[in-house]
């Protein structure tokens, strides 16, 4: 989950204040903005039509404080992944405007409402003249020897409108898509610019997916191939605004507190009689997870042991913490001598697809843990490189002999799925989440909206829009991990009733539609009758 950090210049960007937060840093989600396009087509030669020419100016969504919370609804809005309060830049058309109720529009969406029809008719006449040329003002079909040709552009547009207006969001959401996928480009190209008349940020948890898995359409639909990764141009926030982003969503969804918790109540048991521990993490972002297992362990009886932490770093949660391992690696040891615990600290900066056996520096006489916080996913597999990192990973674990190994991972099929049903899984599995966001923070709360934006939407854009090395985001069920892990030679470790105990307790102060469930060896956390997220441990 990386994105460029080039700063890019930004044409009439608007951003969303935000209160620097301290301490605790998740890392499910990564921080990053999302790209648009203005369409501009070239007529093509012949009959078909031509998408190859796009302006190369991109919308392109920033963290800079804004002044004034209260103009975000008046602001004229038209992601690669993630959101919050975006702007376009002025369109081509010089006519447009844009509804207040609506921050997240396209250069069309000005001509919503009761009369906007006749002037988003004229808009679409005018890029279709732009894209077939004079030639295609022809009757609904004709005849040529009796064979009836199919309808004219005009009419599968004016199909497409009345139809588009009867759908609700989630079916508009769905049409588009099923355009895109069968590149469908007249027809897509009307549905999204009608579906940004519909979305918005600060709406309902839907309109809110809807308006990042739009952009996520949009880019797929302008771009392809490695095309697409490349120009996902963002400027990232600062490590100080990640880190507060972070630490809302922290504080209002589970998502964190539960892969934490879990992990470390099944390694805390694992090692009770351990008197020298090596934890290996293999995303050890901040270092967090593991100030409560030290201090657990100080009070530990018959004295603490030994513990060493080996923390496996990325650029992602470099720029997060805004500096290097040694950080982590100093917050833990001033934890650890508070409590009176022996530690030491060991740093292997970089990817977990460039980890070799020499970079963990395992030693004898050392308990080993290993720990997999919603990282594995990341890894590519035989789906995408021979090299198939996810499973080579997996294997030299196994050969390390760890006492235990914690896997928590999102409960979601996006991996070798096709475009069109991993968009639909991606439209039901983030729609659960952000209803659960919702729940805990009021509808138009400024610091949700720029927590879903640089920590949720990045990765809703590249589910979407990218594919091969540049998609990144590729989750698996809990069944297909499973299959995995024994195929390394690994075996399942049936969880304690005491992992649920803690994470039920923890459940407790949030919403009541979170619900744990126990299944086939792993823990569920579910949202309402969705699973989210599950844990596993294993051996």
């Amino acid at each position: 989950m990386q994105a460029s950090r080039d700063p890019q210049p930004s044409d009439g960007i608007h951003s969303l204040h935000h209160q620097p937060m301290q301490q605790i840093e998740p890392r499910y989600f990564s921080s990053f903005q999302v790209l648009n396009s203005n369409l501009t087509g070239n007529r093509s030669q012949g009959t078909e039509v031509s998408f190859q020419t796009y302006a190369e100016k991109f919308f392109t969504l920033e963290s800079t404080p804004a002044t004034d919370y209260n103009s975000l609804s008046a602001i004229n809005v038209s992601p690669n992944w993630s959101p919050f309060s975006l702007q376009c830049s002025q369109s081509h058309v010089s006519d447009l405007h844009h509804s207040s109720d609506n921050i997240y529009g396209s250069p069309l969406s000005g001509f919503s409402g009761v009369h906007g029809e006749d002037k988003l008719m004229h808009a679409l006449m005018v890029l279709r003249y732009e894209l077939l040329g004079p030639e295609s003002d022809i009757d609904d079909s004709c005849s040529f020897n009796g064979v009836v040709s199919q309808p004219s552009s005009l009419t599968r547009y004016n199909k497409t409108l009345e139809t588009a207006h009867s759908m609700d969001l989630k079916q508009h959401l769905i049409s588009c898509a099923k355009a895109v996928s069968e590149d469908d480009k007249l027809t897509a190209d009307v549905l999204m610019n009608i579906l940004e008349t519909k979305v918005s940020v600060s709406g309902e948890p839907l309109q809110r997916l809807s308006a990042y898995m739009l952009e996520g359409l949009r880019a797929r639909f302008l771009l392809s191939g490695s095309n697409i990764y490349r120009k996902l141009k963002c400027n990232e926030p600062t490590s100080s605004e990640l880190m507060s982003y972070m630490h809302v969503l922290y504080q209002i969804c589970p998502y964190y507190k539960f892969a934490y918790i879990s992990a470390n109540v099944v390694i805390g048991k694992a090692m009770k009689n351990e008197k020298r521990i090596h934890i290996i993490d293999f995303q050890i972002a901040q270092g967090s997870q593991w100030v409560s297992l030290i201090q657990a362990l100080a009070c530990r009886t018959g004295g603490p042991p030994y513990i060493r932490v080996t923390g496996v770093d990325d650029s992602q949660s470099a720029h997060a913490r805004g500096g290097g391992l040694q950080l982590v690696g100093q917050r833990l040891a001033k934890v650890a001598e508070a409590c009176g615990v022996p530690f030491e600290f060991h740093a292997a900066s970089m990817s977990g697809c460039e980890v070799q056996l020499e970079h963990l520096q395992i030693r004898p006489g050392e308990a080993l843990a290993v720990n997999f916080p919603y990282m594995l996913h990341h890894m590519p597999d035989e789906s995408v490189s021979t090299a198939n990192h996810r499973d080579c990973l997996l294997r030299l674990v196994k050969s390390l002999s760890p006492k235990v190994v914690t896997v928590v991972e999102q409960e979601s099929n996006t991996n070798t799925a096709p475009f069109f049903q991993r968009f639909c899984e991606t439209l039901d599995y983030y729609t659960a989440m952000f209803e659960s966001i919702d729940a805990a923070r009021p509808r138009g709360d400024r610091q949700r909206i720029s927590a879903e934006e640089h920590c949720v939407a990045r990765d809703i854009v590249n589910i979407i829009a990218c594919e091969e090395t540049e998609r990144v985001e590729r989750h698996e069920l809990f069944g297909k991990w499973s299959l995995r892990l024994k195929m390394a030679g690994f075996s399942p470790i049936p969880l304690n009733s005491s992992v649920s105990n803690a994470i039920q307790d923890m459940l407790n102060e949030y919403s009541s539609n979170y619900l744990l469930r126990e299944e086939n060896g792993a823990l569920y956390l579910r949202w309402k009758n969705r699973a989210l997220v599950t844990s596993s441990a294993w051996r």
